[in-house]
């Protein structure tokens, strides 16, 4: 996996060493593609730079920063298909002899850049064609070296299990539909409460982790460039996503489901005194996941804490110690683009570069803002430069961010996993916004009379009373 930490880092003067081509669009015979700092060039340069020669290979973070962001100008098949076309053109390939010693010099480097594009690309391989040129391509270099043949065979087997794995997806989520109050909740074999399923904050937090690690495994880097090709027209801010951020997709709604699972767990109980004492006991979860590395939980509880139908519990929080939740609103603050936060990933990243345990590796970023970063990155530099070349300079910056949380997504969880926990997690009900106020106002009195008007139309659309 490429080690994409800065832009410096993933270019250097001189650190690529391109084949000769006839210069395109403007650009200098024999230029360098990236003399010192990130730099632009055609598509058709960049494509003749991710092709392997002889003599050429390119740099892993060249070949991670194109692939990532070519998905923009030319769709990954057909890509490929270009690839496979210059490689047997440069190489003659389809000669009926072939030069070996040449083919034997070529042959590894594109096995080696097929290998790198399915282990980190492996979507790109879903369509039958794309395997098809795979096979016709080394097919032209086997008969120089039969082990050709056998490394394809090995790449083939690696990427249908990779993708055999991702269509299976994580745990699914069970949908807030139907709300229920706590005086009408469903016997005990569909819902328990969470504290009698775990009432360890350390052990609810290391769980957590577990599914916030078994989500992310799941997102592949194109989606963070796929998310953001189309945009609703009637609301520009927002990405629009389509089928192929599937799982990205499913990672936000997971961040939103534990949300309202806190609500929900909060709001349920009928005595102030058991509701105070699970707000307790999430505020100690989100200790913990603050100290595992896990933002993205910590934030989905403090969210679900700061929800209107929670805030509003006066006489359930007067019986909270909230310094520590405090501590942690402190952390997780917005105010100055969160800056709190970004020196606690920082550091949490820093951590993870010099680990010597497992634990220590974890980094789980709060999602949404990583998303958030990387779709103001998108729009705040254009694609093309006037001249028609491609920004690559901004790819670079992308394939940095992107190329940080692959590196966080492959760690494995060092805590044994408890399924009862993760399975509660991933799929009790929850309340609906409106099936939370209600329980809301069932546990306190409606306090005035907008309130009371609420309580009475919710009453009435959802347990049929007056």
């Amino acid at each position: 996996m490429p080690q994409t930490l800065s832009a410096s880092d993933m270019v250097t003067p001189g650190s690529l060493s391109p084949p000769t081509t006839e210069p395109t669009d403007g650009e200098q015979a024999g230029q360098p593609l990236l003399d010192g700092a990130p730099s632009s060039a055609s598509l058709e340069t960049l494509i003749q730079h991710l092709v392997p020669t002889a003599d050429y290979y390119p740099e892993k973070a060249y070949i991670f920063t194109f692939l990532l962001s070519s998905r923009l100008f030319i769709e990954p098949r057909e890509l490929l298909a270009r690839v496979c076309h210059l490689c047997i053109e440069q190489q003659q390939l389809d000669k009926p002899v072939l030069d070996k010693a040449r083919v034997r010099k070529f042959g590894p480097k594109l096995l080696q850049l097929l290998a790198e594009w399915t282990e980190t690309f492996p979507r790109d391989f879903q369509e039958e064609s794309t395997i098809g040129h795979l096979k016709d391509v080394v097919g032209r270099i086997a008969p120089c070296d039969e082990a050709y043949r056998k490394r394809m065979h090995q790449l083939l087997q690696a990427l249908h299990q990779k993708l055999a794995a991702l269509r299976q997806g994580p745990e699914g989520l069970v949908s807030a539909d139907k709300p229920i109050s706590y005086r009408t909740k469903p016997p005990a074999s569909i819902h328990r409460e969470l504290l009698g399923v775990c009432s360890d904050p350390y052990t609810l937090a290391q769980q957590l982790t577990h599914v916030e690690l078994e989500r992310l495994r799941h997102i592949g880097p194109e989606e963070f460039v796929q998310a953001f090709v189309n945009k609703d027209p009637l609301a520009s801010t927002k990405p629009c996503f389509s089928d192929k951020t599937s799982h990205l997709e499913a990672y936000v709604k997971w961040f939103n489901r534990l949300c309202y699972l806190v609500a929900t767990e909060i709001c349920m109980p009928a005595k102030k005194k058991q509701r105070a004492q699970v707000i307790e006991f999430f505020i100690d979860v989100a200790r913990e996941c603050f100290n595992i590395g896990n933002f993205n939980s910590l934030m989905a509880i403090i969210s679900g804490m700061n929800m209107s139908p929670v805030s509003r519990l006066k006489k359930t929080w007067a019986k909270v110690k909230t310094a520590k939740f405090f501590i942690l609103e402190h952390q997780m603050d917005p105010t100055g683009n969160f800056c709190n936060y970004r020196t606690a990933l920082r550091g949490a990243a820093h951590r993870s570069l010099t680990a010597h345990s497992s634990r220590e590796k974890i980094v789980i970023p709060f999602f949404s803002l990583l998303i958030k970063d990387i779709y103001f990155l998108n729009e705040g530099c254009a694609n093309r430069l006037p001249n028609g070349h491609v920004n690559f300079e901004k790819f670079l910056e992308l394939a940095k961010q992107v190329g940080e949380f692959i590196t966080w997504k492959q760690v494995e969880c060092p805590f044994e996993q408890d399924p009862s926990i993760t399975h509660y997690l991933s799929t009790a009900p929850v309340f609906s916004e409106d099936g939370l106020y209600l329980a809301s106002y069932e546990s306190e009195s409606p306090e005035n009379q907008t309130e009371k008007e609420r309580w009475k139309s919710l009453r009435s659309s959802i347990l049929g009373k007056t």
